[in-house]
């Protein structure tokens, strides 16, 4: 197997993120939010969102191609996609340990994320990698006209301490 590089996200990566992001993400959420963010999550729309998080992100290589993404914001761990093809590789395992590192050393005790409640696939990994589902949340996705509320399950691990 190819070695995985984590390296920081640049300008000439948006591209690809973008597109790992928004096939990945309908992958996961397709049914499980309403109608009205899916139609907004067009292909397109990931484009000006991973142009903004290029300075929080760090991407996975694998053989000279961006496979996955990481973006921290703060104490979150914001999104974390791989590409279905490089799921299964231990891919998402290194890009979760990269963004609890970040949230560590930023001095947070601990993480959180949000993961939509349909998306049973993530809550298994995230689960299995020592995140505890805390119970319900409304989180604040973005949106064109500002947030739109997702309902989702929010899960925190101790980093720290």
């Amino acid at each position: 197997m190819t070695a995985v590089v984590l390296r920081p996200m640049t300008q000439q990566d948006v591209p690809v993120v973008s597109t790992i992001w928004a096939t990945a993400w309908r992958d996961g959420h397709a049914g499980h939010v309403d109608p009205a963010l899916e139609s907004i999550r067009t292909p397109e729309s990931f484009l000006p969102r991973a142009e903004r998080r290029v300075p929080l992100t760090v991407v996975a290589e694998r053989a000279g191609d961006v496979v996955g993404f990481a973006t921290v914001v703060d104490d979150e761990v914001e999104e974390l996609f791989v590409d279905g093809r490089a799921r299964g590789t231990g891919i998402a395992i290194a890009l979760l340990r990269e963004a609890e590192e970040r949230i560590a050393s930023e001095g947070w005790s601990d993480g959180w994320l949000a993961v939509v409640s349909g998306n049973s696939r993530a809550r298994r990994f995230y689960e299995r990698e020592g995140w505890r589902d805390t119970g319900p949340l409304l989180y604040a996705a973005e949106g064109p006209e500002g947030p739109v509320l997702v309902p989702c399950r929010r899960y925190e691990r101790r980093l720290r301490g």
